[in-house]
């Protein structure tokens, strides 16, 4: 079949318009950062502050696997979680590299900053681009992904920061 020009421009109009935001759309503003070569997010609201992965983290005998240390913050003396253990990913080299932060996160009256590999962005998306994970997504990770998106052709797991500090309450990380 030919396309006429009138289906041409009925196409291109049909594209110009997928590309239309609603400005009345609500939208969550996120932090994406990378950890085992994944894309996560958390939302802004929950991160206090991002340091540079080079702070001193001081070790603590006698913690949990996914306690990396602490770490004194102009004189508030904060737990360094390592997401790497908490959500069962593999360790990176990334940290030997100096290329890591750490998210100083709150939630549930607990506040700890979070190892992350490396922090990628931090932007406002719409809340209906963020879709429920999938049943096929993995069991470990479940519990604390609220959603997925695409961001710079690669998926970003939302994460519910509360569920995972919850969880390291219990126990669970």
């Amino acid at each position: 079949m030919h396309e006429t020009p009138l289906d041409q421009l009925l196409a291109e109009q049909k594209s110009q318009q997928q590309d239309i935001v609603d400005v009345d759309e609500p939208v969550i503003k996120l932090v994406i950062f990378s950890l085992a070569e994944q894309h996560f997010a958390f939302p802004s609201t929950a991160i206090k502050e991002v340091l540079q992965g080079d702070e001193s983290v001081f070790f603590v005998p006698g913690m949990p696997a996914s306690v990396e240390g602490v770490i004194n913050i102009r004189g508030d003396i904060e737990s360094v979680i390592t997401l790497h253990a908490l959500l069962q990913l593999p360790t990176s080299t990334e940290k030997n590299m100096g290329l890591t932060s750490i998210l100083l996160a709150r939630a549930n009256d607990m506040h700890s900053g979070l190892r992350v590999d490396r922090l990628l962005d931090v932007v406002d998306v719409a809340q209906n681009l963020i879709q429920p994970p999938p049943d096929a997504f993995p069991e470990h990770l479940r519990l604390y992904v609220t959603g997925l998106l695409e961001f710079t052709g690669q998926v970003v797991a939302v994460l519910d920061i509360e569920a995972l500090l919850s969880a390291w309450q219990k126990g669970q990380g």
